[in-house]
């Protein structure tokens, strides 16, 4: 793998760790801001609906930008407004802070996997976007464990704290790194309107919402979930992190192995099945360990699915690949804003245990739309 994807792998490691750490110390922030589980988890909807509308807007808007200096400043961005967010004297001030400090994920993630079709040759594309979404595993498996341990031993702030020294890393390393000239190409406005119209495109879209919808219906609030049925310490919650996270990242790493051979279509079924074998299995975890072993299937599925799904939409039509992924990133972020809006929802209303079972009913529903876009793909619609 050429050097510079080793930079954008550790920038979407920072932007995931940055984009998690809020579902890892949500009791911390609930308890000391002094509003509920569910208020505090509008810091996770109402960011995810920032980056959903921010990123297809920022697509067009930063479209003939050098990537040396998009990305290096959306780093720098991310670091100041996260230290911003740890100075936050109450829960107002947070919730308008987080908002502005979501903006880079809306551009880092998508302009990087769309900034890779001008680093490696075409037929190493769908490894090397796979490759870099790395970055969003190792985040599960060391950024949000570390978050959720730092918040809970020293306070949340010190976990924002993390992500801005984190960030400033990474702004320093995109600069050094990351080649002048860097330009994918503005799409024009019928380019757009292509992609609008695909069906395949679209469906595809879609599956990216619903999965993302049924995930965070119940992992936004595993925090508080875990503390209530199983009175988990933060160090437990920290290590149950580590877990999900590990197996995410293998699952990602197989995924980067084998998406070419077995074709992208097929690799997001399994993905998908794989996280809704969880959902399904969810209320046998009664224990520490049986719940860790429970989420492992769903661990494998949770970033290999996504990175499956960009590298797909990218196959489907390479000429629109800045527009699909900002949209599939955009899809990654509604599906956590409707998925932790409906969390709180049901949580408001005593439904705790129901949250597998929505999330579980998401997930059907994607692996049917999973289907029908690779049907619309076969047909060239």
């Amino acid at each position: 793998m050429p050097p510079v994807l080793w930079t954008l792998l550790f920038g979407n490691f920072v932007i995931g760790t940055g984009v998690m750490s809020v579902a890892g110390t949500l009791n911390e922030i609930s308890s000391s801001l002094e509003v509920s589980v569910a208020t505090a988890g509008q810091l996770i909807s109402v960011g995810a609906l920032l980056m959903c509308v921010g990123a297809p807007l920022m697509a067009a808007f930063v479209a003939g930008w050098d990537r040396r200096r998009l990305l290096a400043l959306s780093m720098a961005w991310y670091a100041v407004l996260h230290a911003a967010c740890a100075f936050a004297p109450d829960f107002a001030w947070l919730l308008a802070l987080r908002v502005l400090a979501l903006v880079p994920p809306a551009i880092f993630t998508p302009q990087a996997a769309a900034s890779v079709g001008m680093l490696v040759p075409p037929e190493q594309r769908g490894r090397a976007i796979t490759f870099i979404f790395l970055g969003w595993s190792l985040a599960s498996v060391l950024g949000m464990p570390i978050s959720a341990f730092v918040g809970g031993t020293f306070g949340w702030r010190s976990a924002f704290w993390v992500v801005a020294a984190l960030s400033v890393v990474s702004a320093v390393w995109v600069w050094r790194t990351v080649p002048d000239g860097v330009k994918p190409p503005a799409l024009s406005l019928a380019a757009w309107k292509e992609t609008f119209r695909s069906k395949a495109l679209m469906t595809g879209v879609l599956v990216t919402v619903l999965c993302g919808a049924g995930q965070f219906v119940l992992f936004s609030y595993f925090a508080p979930y875990f503390k209530q049925k199983l009175g988990t310490t933060p160090g437990e919650l920290g290590l149950l992190f580590m877990w999900f996270g590990a197996f995410g990242l293998a699952g990602n790493m197989l995924m980067a192995r084998y998406i070419d051979r077995v074709g992208a279509p097929a690799a997001v079924m399994v993905g998908l099945g794989l996280i809704a074998v969880t959902l399904a299995l969810f209320p046998l975890g009664t224990s520490l360990w049986l719940a860790a072993i429970v989420n492992v299937p769903w661990a494998l599925g949770c970033f290999s699915s996504n990175s499956a799904q960009q590298a797909r939409l990218v196959g489907i039509a390479p000429a629109l690949a800045s527009a699909t992924v900002a949209l599939n990133s955009s899809a990654i972020y509604a599906g956590q804003a409707i998925g932790a809006a409906a969390g709180g929802w049901l949580i408001v209303r005593g439904g705790m245990d129901s949250l597998h079972w929505a999330g579980l009913a998401a997930l059907l529903a994607a692996m049917a739309a999973s289907a029908l876009a690779a049907r619309y793909a076969r047909q060239g619609r």
